[in-house]
């Protein structure tokens, strides 16, 4: 049996343009444009991208968790870039996290050890 991981993930968004510069902004992803409606981003360990869909609710996606050794210095920069903190950092079992929603309202996860 073959081993299956994740290896892309999508997001829908409102706005092609507040999404690209948001992630660009909070943690240095850079973008491919594919209509005025997709854009894939790198963000040098994993592909993704957002599909602006109108109709779609941002937020119901499933949760994705992104790592930084710097917890508090991107919790600031989600905050400087136009996010908003849901959860704020809190210590678990391994480590520590916070969760934010983009300008669309996507929720993420940062975590540390």
């Amino acid at each position: 049996m073959s081993q299956t991981s994740i290896n892309y993930i999508e997001f829908y968004c409102k706005r092609i343009p507040v999404i690209k510069a948001f992630y660009s902004h909070a943690f240095g992803w850079t973008f491919t444009d594919y209509g005025p409606e997709y854009a894939a981003f790198e963000d040098g360990k994993l592909s993704g991208g957002f599909h602006q869909n109108q109709e779609e609710t941002a937020g119901g996606n499933p949760l994705v968790v992104l790592y930084s050794a710097d917890l508090e210095g991107v919790r600031d920069k989600v905050v400087e870039a136009g996010g908003t903190i849901t959860v704020d950092i809190f210590a678990f079992p391994g480590g520590r996290r916070f969760h934010f929603a983009d300008p669309d309202g996507n929720v993420l996860a940062v975590w540390s050890e």
